[in-house]
């Protein structure tokens, strides 16, 4: 048994943020039925190098881009702007509990496929729209990408060096929670559903999911009213809480109360600066940050993070090496969490993926389906989920609807 199994998603989204939640959904067994346009697919397809596998339908193989969010679904080529595929669609509308897109706030409802439309045929449908704004609002009919998100976030005026330009966090870090909202919505609206009998419509928008992002930040502003800055790898509240410098490598270190800070003192041999006046508590460590982390990073510089990392960790001091990412997937721990996992993908062969990130005693996540090829499984679906005779569906290939 697996916590989603027969539950069906008919997934009319591309790119990441709506990928990323029908996979988490697919990863917990739903039957993820994904939509792409025939002969072109999934943009992210084209996003490479490094492509793995044969070529096929105008691309050089299957984009590893591709292969990281698209697990756990069957794919099936429409085209929606035709009659017959719009049909098709909502076919697959009334036969699924969810319906997952991500076109800009509008677009799918000049095609007749919008919550409204929909929601008055199929009432137990779950509507679930992953957009830049949102469907209100003055920026609803806008586009938005991750990195624009990003910057007008706020992201990226907190994210880098204190002396640097903004930044951009080095993964679709927007794309990734607003998919993991999405997926968490869907869960909190099929549950209301059981209750209530009758599905809803899911809005989530990728400047909401980074507004709510911010957490600790956007409360030290919304309460202290002083505008947040960047402070590189260091935390605002919290001192020393930062990436130093050893003599081999970098490494970084996590003081969160003053006890850990009296054990830091004791690593480093500093027992005085327990009762300084300038160090002995949280709030007067922010307050001469800069003198503290300089003479940090001196004393530190002084031995190899291996040596710091064994005295810090024997302490109980949350500690780290600043690994690359070569390194993180050769990690210990990795290894022993199964956070790479293998499948056996149709043109590619063994290719690997990044693992689950929830562990379940009783209904694991799997791997039963690999990232799909392009169209793989329209037949099977428009037969075996549809109806559709076998004379039907070359019909619809003969008039450009799949």
């Amino acid at each position: 048994m697996q916590p989603l199994q027969n539950i069906r998603i008919l997934d009319i989204t591309r790119a990441l943020a709506g990928p990323y939640c029908t996979m988490m959904l697919g990863d917990l067994g739903a039957d993820v039925i994904k939509i792409e346009r025939p002969g072109v697919g999934d943009e992210t397809r084209g996003w490479g190098p490094p492509f793995v596998g044969a070529a096929y339908n105008n691309y050089p193989g299957e984009s590893a881009y591709f292969l990281a969010a698209n697990r756990n679904k069957r794919s099936v080529t429409v085209n929606i702007q035709s009659k017959e595929g719009q049909e098709i669609i909502r076919k697959l509308a009334g036969v699924s509990d969810v319906l997952v897109e991500n076109y800009r706030t509008g677009d799918l409802d000049k095609l007749g496929l919008g919550y409204n439309d929909l929601h008055k045929q199929f009432p137990k449908l779950i509507y679930c729209s992953v957009s830049g704004y949102g469907r209100t609002g003055p920026y609803a009919d806008r586009p938005g990408y991750d990195a624009i998100i990003q910057g007008e976030g706020g992201m990226m005026s907190i994210t880098g060096p204190a002396d640097g330009p903004p930044s951009r966090a080095g993964i679709p870090i927007i794309d990734i929670t607003s998919g993991m909202f999405a997926a968490t919505a869907i869960l909190a609206a099929l549950r209301a559903r059981d209750l209530s009998g009758e599905g809803q419509l899911v809005d989530i928008s990728l400047l909401d999911a980074h507004v709510a992002l911010l957490t600790n930040v956007a409360s030290n502003y919304l309460i202290g009213d002083t505008p947040p800055r960047r402070y590189g790898n260091a935390h605002p509240n919290l001192v020393p809480y930062d990436s130093f410098s050893a003599r081999d490598g970098w490494f970084i270190v996590g003081v969160a109360n003053d006890k850990q800070w009296a054990q830091l003192c004791d690593v480093l041999a500093r027992p005085e600066w327990k009762t300084d006046a300038r160090y002995a508590n949280n709030k007067d460590r922010v307050s001469n940050r800069e003198g503290l982390v300089a003479e940090l990073n001196r004393i530190f510089a002084e031995r190899d993070v291996d040596d710091w990392l064994a005295d810090l960790t024997k302490t109980g001091l949350p500690c780290g090496r600043i690994n690359s990412i070569p390194e993180v997937f050769a990690h210990p721990q990795a290894h022993a969490r199964d956070m790479i996992l293998e499948t056996n993908h149709a043109s590619a062969g063994t290719v690997k993926l990044p693992g689950f990130p929830y562990k379940f005693s009783h209904t694991p996540a799997e791997i039963q389906k690999p990232p799909p090829m392009l169209g793989q499984h329209t037949e099977e679906v428009l037969t075996g989920v549809l109806g559709f005779s076998r004379e039907g569906v070359e019909e619809l290939k003969g008039k450009g609807a799949i």
